[in-house]
């Protein structure tokens, strides 16, 4: 099974509020290996879990220390290991998080980098002198806000730093930098990892000698001031593609190959390079479209269309509805339709990633100012750009700390009853319910799995496709309007987001999805 995730789906684990068994408020290793039972039982092939390295937590763990290591606030590498070795028995394949565009300022590497300009690694990182004026060498805007460049008074010489100034940016242009990346790899692949989601690629190769970035001519200010001028110079340079080719023959030294996740956001053209030419860079570059899609049916069948006619002859497809970064999907379509969502997502063409919690119908938390992690918010208030209100802790049962700690958590918490996991394990019409009998049909279906996909069209307010396979043709219909769809699918029906009670010739309700074995 050297192509596991053509037939599997991959949850992402936000390992600071999955599940604390140290009493200090924040998820840990233990926590999730205590739970892989109910990933177990959820029916999910593997897991992605997000920075678990040492860090001085300025970015939630993207600001690494030591690529190698664990850090204590999760437990120890010996913890790692018992994970591993857990989710292994149980047939579930482990992800981590590579983050390579940038390390620590407080990363070994980087110390030594900045302490002379003669440093046998100052070339391991992005310096340049400053402008005729003395300020950055560029106009370039950090992800965060502010210049992308700080000045270190000590040698005279800017660093870049795509994200926060304690993230300067790796130097990938430089031999040895990329060989010890690529031991990093090897290490944690030798350690029993099946694979990287590999962090932010887009951001891996700028030039400075190209000079500024051009305004956006789109931007308005709810965009961020990042998004203010273009990345022409920043984002998705040609380098990369060479370097996620040289990731992928590390990946290939191992039997079975490991996979590789990319991250870049970007049009579709540009996220269809990271498969490379020969469909030898990241296997799976993520897919963000349903992430930024508007809900409007004929909307949908527009983004499924073309990104499926873009992809490379041979390229496997995937797709997500959020992630640590973006708000969830309960939230930006509404708790009506997060059934129909999932259901899109579990039955299209392709590998699923599933984000903790989504499961659950969870939605965004209000985060009071006082309580405020994430530090895009801190840098940009009030802009809603914060991170914070999809990060939050999973309540697994009643109780003042919902089961997730014994002490008040790292972030606030949803203890709605209807957020419950016991709860929703206790009832046959929850969300979890149906995500793991929509996750039951996929195991037992090979069409949704490995069936082609067609006939891609909207009816109205209803997205309508079918999955093929061996003259075998299941119809997919998901009501996304607020009225009631007068059609009349023929055949039998397999799942409703509506229960049992429905019958195939029935009108489809508002929001309601419908999975049909056609006749």
């Amino acid at each position: 099974m050297s192509e596991w995730w053509k037939d599997g789906v991959i949850y992402q684990i936000y390992p600071r509020s999955f599940q604390d068994t140290t009493g200090n408020g924040i998820g840990d290793l233990k926590g999730i290996t205590s739970r892989l039972g109910y990933l177990e039982d959820l029916g999910i092939d593997a897991i992605w879990i997000s920075p678990i390295f040492p860090s001085p937590m300025k970015d939630a763990g993207y600001d690494v220390s030591d690529y190698t290591g664990i850090d204590p606030t999760f437990g120890t590498l010996e913890d790692f290991e018992a994970l591993v070795a857990d989710a292994h028995a149980r047939g579930m394949k482990v992800l981590l998080d590579f983050v390579p565009s940038h390390t620590s300022d407080r990363h070994p590497w980087f110390e030594e980098a900045r302490a002379s300009k003669d440093s046998p690694k100052r070339d391991w990182y992005v310096w340049r002198d400053p402008a005729p004026d003395g300020g950055p060498p560029t106009n370039w805007i950090s992800e965060f806000a502010g210049p992308a460049w700080t000045l270190d008074e000590a040698t005279g010489q800017y660093y870049l730093h795509v994200f926060l100034r304690e993230q300067p940016s790796l130097n990938w242009h430089n031999r040895e930098l990329r060989e010890a990346m690529y031991d990093v790899m090897r290490t944690w692949f030798d350690r029993g990892v099946d694979g990287f989601r590999v962090d932010a690629v887009e951001n891996m190769g700028p030039d400075p000698e190209a000079g500024d970035n051009p305004p956006n001519p789109d931007w308005v200010e709810s965009m961020g001031p990042a998004r203010s001028h273009l990345g022409t110079n920043t984002k998705h340079q040609p380098v990369i593609f060479d370097i996620a080719r040289e990731m992928r023959a590390v990946a290939e030294e191992y039997d079975p190959p490991r996979l590789l996740v990319g991250e870049a956001y970007g049009e579709i053209p540009q996220v269809m390079k990271y498969y490379g030419d020969a469909l030898d860079a990241f296997q799976q570059p993520f897919n963000f479209l349903l992430i930024e899609a508007e809900w409007d049916a004929g909307n949908l069948v527009g983004l499924i269309t073309e990104y499926e006619a873009a992809l490379p002859e041979g390229a496997w497809p995937n797709w997500v509805l959020g992630n640590h970064d973006r708000a969830r999907i309960a939230s930006r379509v509404g708790p009506a339709q997060a059934r129909n969502a999932m259901m899109l997502l579990l039955t299209i063409r392709g590998t699923p990633t599933i984000y903790q919690g989504d499961e659950l119908g969870m939605e965004n938390v209000a985060i009071p100012p006082d309580r405020v992690q994430d530090p895009w918010e801190k840098n940009v208030p009030g802009q809603g750009l914060g991170r914070d209100p999809v990060r939050t802790p999973i309540a697994w049962e009643d109780g003042p700390f919902g089961g997730f700690s014994t002490v008040d958590p790292w972030l606030p918490m949803d203890l709605g009853p209807e957020r419950v996991v016991a709860r929703q394990i206790a009832s046959e019409g929850s969300m979890l319910a149906f995500t793991r009998a929509l996750l039951k049909l996929r195991r037992e279906m090979p069409e949704l799995r490995r069936g082609t996909l067609e006939d891609v069209r909207a009816e109205g307010d209803v997205l309508r496709y079918a999955r093929v396979l061996d003259g075998s043709r299941i119809e997919v219909l998901l009501n996304i309007g607020t009225e009631e769809a007068m059609l009349r699918p023929e055949g039998a029906l397999i799942l409703s987001t509506s229960g049992d009670s429905t019958g195939a010739e029935d009108p489809l309700a508002p929001g309601e999805g419908r999975i049909i074995r056609a006749e």
